[in-house]
């Protein structure tokens, strides 16, 4: 008998930070919000779909935002609240499987196919994610249904706002086949055009062309690109707790040059991967530092701590150290932070190795936050050095107690 068909699950919520604005402070409600840095060199990090209408995105200057929607509502990121919400939503996807492999504080795949029996089919599942969340949080969350990650996603991403999109079994294939090759992973402006020359501009002409063709246009990338567009995506989801390595990357909408325009996007990117690390019940001793330029290259720097962390603004430091040897007169249109080494990956950890300066009261202090936070939320308690440091600034204090707190 051949075993069932996959079900994944890709979850996203809608303009998550804007949205939680809108949610904090009802008076936001259908005006155009953005979330962004308060400074001259500050970028959009979330834009409300009123704000989308005039051309407002995230990973644009916010003085250009400014410019193209002049009556728009422009606030600075709050992330412990967003952090707090984002892991009560988390919270219900854990509810329906273990299998929640987290992409970003508001994306993550979720692997139902075990669940099915329990909880109905994975569009029933879908649909009482959606509900649960709304009903909980007063967020909405769009959702793909598919047999493999790739087509969940895009699925996600044809749905919004407060979609939902099911690919049908054994309809993966027919589902991408009409859409622009612009929708696959790894398809940007270059690998567009050059498959342009080709007269390839659909998933479905990309799946059925020649392969000489493709190597041609470009290398060996495409015969990767290939498989994706013939829905050949076997990739597991993994959860924190099996993973080898936990990390986070976001691709900029538009390109980012220098490091001060890098750091706001590198802490956020520690903090998450640090509440990952702790979630899971691990510590690691390396980080690595992942860049993707504007011409699609990419280059990865990597350290050894000398003790295993969990610890943010460890990993915030490490990461950043690590920017610092790359070349930043470059356009960048990837960063990422990954923490891996955990115990029994890398071998018997030096026992007898010293200790990160303060590393006993900084896992007591993260263990008395992270009991707090779920306690009365994200927002509760920060740690003083925040208040000092330049790349979280924004994690300015709610205007208000938040509607959810008791």
């Amino acid at each position: 008998m051949d075993p069932p068909a996959r079900a994944i699950l890709h979850l996203d919520l809608d303009a998550f930070y804007a949205s939680v604005e809108q949610l904090d402070d009802p008076g936001l409600r259908g005006r155009p919000v953005i979330v962004g840095g308060p400074s001259g060199r500050g970028v959009v990090c979330a834009a409300s779909y009123e704000a989308r209408k005039f051309g407002v995105h995230s990973a644009m200057p916010t003085a250009r935002a400014r410019k193209l929607c002049p009556g728009g509502v422009f606030l600075p990121p709050r992330f412990d609240r967003y952090g707090d919400l984002s892991e009560r939503v988390f919270g219900v996807y854990r509810r329906f499987t273990p299998l929640v492999e987290p992409l970003s504080l508001d994306e993550a795949f979720l692997d139902v196919t075990r669940s099915r029996a329990l909880h109905g089919g994975a569009a029933d599942i879908a649909r009482a994610v959606k509900r649960l969340v709304r009903e909980e949080t007063g967020l909405a969350v769009s959702a793909g249904v598919a047999e493999v990650k790739l087509a969940a996603k895009i699925a996600t991403d044809l749905g919004k706002p407060d979609g939902l999109v099911v690919v049908p079994e054994g309809g993966v294939g027919a589902f991408l086949a009409p859409l622009p090759v612009s929708r696959l992973w790894g398809v940007g402006q270059v690998t567009e055009a050059a498959l342009a020359r080709g007269k390839i501009r659909t998933i479905g002409e990309l799946a059925a062309a020649a392969p000489a063709l493709l190597t041609r246009l470009l290398g060996n990338h495409g015969g990767d690109l290939q498989r994706l567009a013939r829905g050949e995506d076997p990739r597991e989801v993994v959860p924190d707790a099996q993973a080898k390595s936990i990390g986070a990357e976001d691709t900029f909408e538009e390109d980012h040059l220098g490091e001060e325009a890098l750091l706001p996007q590198l802490r956020e990117q520690a903090e998450r991967v640090a509440r990952r690390v702790r979630g899971a019940g691990l510590t690691g001793r390396t980080v690595t530092l992942k860049l993707k330029y504007a011409d699609f290259r990419g280059v990865t720097r990597r350290c050894t701590l000398p003790a295993p962390t969990d610890d943010g603004r460890a990993i915030y430091d490490a990461a950043r150290a690590q920017l610092q040897r790359a070349d930043l007169s470059r356009p960048v249109r990837l960063v990422g932070v990954t923490v891996g080494g955990f115990p029994g990956e890398e071998g018997q950890l030096d026992l007898f190795a010293a200790p990160a300066p303060g590393g006993g009261r900084r896992q007591a202090l993260n263990a008395a936050l992270d009991a707090l936070s779920e306690r009365f939320g994200s927002g509760a308690v920060r740690p003083a050095s925040a208040a000092g440091e330049r790349a979280i600034r924004w994690a300015v204090k709610p205007r208000g107690k938040p509607e959810d707190e008791e």
